[in-house]
């Protein structure tokens, strides 16, 4: 049952995404004998010749706003996953740590927490995606290959029939695909006990991202598909390097090879490890996976990769993708204080956070898109992270933990809503987006009760992680102390940005010419209850507290 438990994770949505595969197979075969409808003959020409060849065969076009009964079969990978979260969770709290195969899979209350995490995010974005397509689909920006419920080529007009089965069909036919995979390879680095695995899973998840990004085929879509793999793959190449130096040292210090990247075998000896060597890589790791969470110095890719993404896989990539690539560094932070003491990775994650927050403030004071404010919101979260694990304190790791779940949920919700947004108004520029209370009531709450959670207001869970960070911060000594008030002011900076430029959405008279829209509850319900969780989590913690608890202690310094 453990090992079950351990490889349904990762292995259930691979298998969704086999049937998402098999599907398209089978239907593109069908398409491929629908027949064709033939245009009739040209007049013949005057004088009487010969009569004009038949015009090219014109596939029949198929309605594209339906929504097709495939794009929710990818809600059963997030019910899996969590399912086995929950039954994990209930494991780790009874009895301790389990694993399985040799140790190679191994589950404690933080990859419990982790899976839980990753399971919400992923239910409220694949949940999402139907209504989300059907936009697409209706907007004629989507057709997609039968895995999208459309043969190729049967989805709309036929003078963009061409264009459509060589470029967009094929783009969104592969979306099911590409987002299972994502989600089997974020879930392998979370139950994973190998950090040579856990580097290959974060690898995999840049590689499949990388297409997601650039589906539509555009220039600045390519274009941001290419910035996100040269700097994501500049940083892995960083962790690949650390991950080296660090077998290096446990070689050395006498672990035998197979169990020389074993987390829990590191963490055991870790006094035993070169210091030089380990302070090496522990740096170059905290440099290559902070780029995957989107902290400075390689965090270019963040903005531009989620505002050309679809909206379901920017929920993704910023609610788990970004807290996954901390987990790791979570991971090796315990490694480095047992061989190192706590100085070191305080002094390097302060800094990191610290800059990555006055950066993200100062860029979100300048920014025109929503999309991209979105984006910098998550660096300014993430940084906030990254503080907390500075400070190390049993408090201030269980507001980390905590606010990695309120962060997910919140901006998980307000992206799928930011893609509606961009369906309904055609534009991500701030100022050509107002009056969308008045246009679409219900859409606009959404959207603005997500950003109100994201800037940390009761009773959202984020009001009580930051309030948990700030109180430890400040009970942690005169250094991080000053860190801490540096972090609020700046913190102070990117509210107010936030706070005015989505009021400026959101208020106001609905533009000439727009008519109000009455959003379909299929579209509403999943961001509904991505709210509902984030409240949730900040009223109570209910049985997740004593997870949450435990998580927090499995980081704490030996």
């Amino acid at each position: 049952m453990t090992a079950l438990l351990l490889t349904a994770p990762a292995a259930a949505p691979l298998a969704v995404a086999g049937a998402y595969t098999l599907g398209g197979l089978r239907a593109g075969r069908q398409a491929a004998e629908v027949p064709t409808v033939q245009r009739p003959l040209e007049p013949v020409a005057a004088g009487g010749g010969r009569a004009a060849a038949p015009m090219p065969a014109v596939a029949p076009t198929i309605s594209p706003a339906r929504r097709h009964p495939r794009d929710w079969a990818g809600l059963a990978s997030p019910l899996v996953i969590l399912a086995c979260g929950a039954l994990l969770a209930a494991d780790v709290i009874d009895d301790g740590p389990v694993s399985a195969y040799s140790g190679l899979l191994r589950a404690d209350a933080l990859t419990a927490w982790m899976l839980l995490v990753v399971g919400a995010v992923a239910f409220i974005a694949c949940a999402s995606g139907p209504a989300y397509l059907a936009g697409e689909r209706a907007a004629d920006r989507a057709t997609g290959r039968t895995v999208m419920g459309v043969p190729p080529g049967h989805g709309g007009p036929p003078a963009r029939a061409k264009s459509r089965v060589g470029g967009q069909s094929r783009a969104w036919g592969n979306y099911h695909v590409l987002v299972q995979a994502f989600l089997g390879a974020m879930c392998l680095a979370v139950v994973t006990a190998n950090l040579g695995v856990l580097w290959v899973a974060i690898e995999a998840t840049t590689i499949v991202t990388a297409f997601l990004v650039g589906h539509r085929r555009t220039r600045t879509s390519v274009e941001a598909a290419w910035k996100y793999v040269v700097i994501c793959s500049a940083g892995i190449a960083l962790a690949f390097l650390g991950t080296v130096l660090l077998y290096y040292a446990a070689r050395q210090a006498g672990i035998a090879e197979a169990w020389a990247l074993d987390w829990p075998t590191l963490v055991a000896r870790a006094d035993r490890l070169d210091p030089a060597v380990t302070r090496l890589g522990i740096t170059l790791v905290v440099l290559g996976y902070g780029a995957k969470a989107g902290l400075v110095p390689l965090h270019a890719w963040l903005p531009d990769a989620h505002s050309q993404a679809p909206a379901p896989v920017s929920a993704l990539m910023s609610g788990v993708l970004l807290s996954v690539a901390f987990a790791a560094i979570l991971r090796y932070r315990v490694i480095a204080d047992a061989a190192l003491g706590p100085d070191f990775t305080r002094v390097l994650l302060a800094g990191i956070a610290l800059l990555t927050l006055a950066l993200a403030a100062a860029l979100l004071l300048a920014q025109r898109d929503y999309k991209r404010m979105l984006a910098y919101s998550s660096m300014e979260h993430m940084s906030l992270i990254a503080l907390a694990a500075a400070v190390g304190s049993p408090l201030a790791l269980a507001a980390g933990l905590l606010h990695i779940a309120g962060h997910g949920l919140a901006k998980a919700t307000a992206f799928c809503a930011s893609g509606r947004i961009l369906q309904l108004r055609g534009t991500s520029e701030i100022g050509r987006v107002s009056g969308l209370l008045a246009q679409s009531p219900w859409l606009g709450a959404v959207f603005g009760l997500a950003v109100v959670a994201l800037l940390g207001f009761p009773p959202f869970s984020l009001f009580a992680s930051e309030l948990g960070i700030a109180r430890s911060g400040f009970a942690a000594g005169a250094g991080l102390g000053w860190a801490m008030a540096a972090a609020l002011l700046l913190v102070l900076i990117a509210f107010a940005a936030l706070a005015t430029r989505t009021a400026r959405m959101l208020l106001g008279p609905s533009p000439a010419g727009d008519t109000a829209v009455q959003d379909s509850p299929s579209a509403l319900w999943p961001l509904t209850v991505g709210l509902a969780a984030c409240t949730a989590l900040g009223i109570a913690a209910g049985p997740l507290g004593d997870l949450l608890s435990q998580a927090a202690a499995v980081l704490e310094r030996p």
